[in-house]
């Protein structure tokens, strides 16, 4: 993309005019202090055209190919889900949130048959946490599973 970005043509015909206005300036200066009138003529003269170019440069209208363009916005797409992406991963979405309070149902449910569960004086036991947590996350009811077959057969042999 910062290849793409240098590729301004106004910007490069700016730049290059006045690299020109340069050279002929110092060949004005030598050719003043050598006392050659032909060569500070033709250094003037090009000095009068490259700021003529510079004069013009603010009517000039870059284009921009349509590829590219797609190029761009393609570009700056993916660098929007690769932020997400890693903002997922980190955990920085949980973080925030967790931050404004904006919680997951299932984890909520989860969180108040614990606290029941920790509470002595509701019937609610470590079963009942187990069985709600399987009912609600089918991942962990999986895992639970395999975990479970790995737990009996290792038992068994």
């Amino acid at each position: 993309m910062a290849v793409l970005a240098g590729c301004n043509p106004v910007a490069r015909i700016a730049n290059n005019a006045t690299a020109i206005r340069g050279e002929a300036q110092a060949l004005v200066d030598h050719g003043k202090a050598a006392g050659d009138p032909v060569v500070v003529d033709g250094a003037t003269r090009i000095l009068g055209h490259a700021a003529a170019i510079q004069a013009d440069i603010p009517n000039v209208e870059a284009k921009v190919p349509a590829w590219l363009s797609t190029l761009h916005w393609w570009g700056i797409a993916l660098a929007v889900v690769a932020v997400a992406f890693i903002l997922w991963q980190s955990g920085a979405f949980t973080a925030i949130r967790i931050a404004i309070g904006w919680l997951p149902r299932k984890k909520v449910s989860q969180a108040e048959l614990a606290v029941d569960m920790l509470d002595e004086s509701r019937p609610e036991g470590d079963r009942e946490l187990i069985a709600a947590m399987r009912a609600q996350d089918s991942e962990f009811d999986a895992a639970f599973r395999n975990a479970a077959k790995r737990r009996k057969q290792k038992g068994t042999t």
